[in-house]
């Protein structure tokens, strides 16, 4: 499913409008400027109960090998973002 096919959904089942629904969606998840992106640039995290939780983890730096030359090479260390599975979405999947 993309965005718009999600935007046509929300407002399917809330009863606003198509432009509308888009908009809250951009407002949540746009990567520039939305709600969860912001929240995760300022090192917070969002949860939704039973979904799940959107957070960032830092990998720390590491020693990788090049595969075409085979070379060792120093991997820097970066923060990444992270989403886990809420309980009651995980039981769901697994049936």
């Amino acid at each position: 499913m993309n965005k718009k096919q999600l935007a046509t959904q929300l407002a399917w089942r809330s009863g606003m409008s198509r432009v509308r629904a888009n908009e809250i969606l951009t407002l949540l998840f746009d990567a520039d400027d939305g709600i969860v992106a912001n929240e995760l640039t300022e090192g917070g995290k969002v949860t939704l109960p039973g979904f799940g939780t959107f957070m960032t983890k830092t990998r720390a730096e590491r020693v990788g090998t090049n595969p075409s030359t085979g070379d060792r090479l120093t991997i820097p260390s970066r923060t990444a973002a992270y989403f886990k599975v809420g309980k009651t979405l995980r039981g769901r999947l697994e049936e």
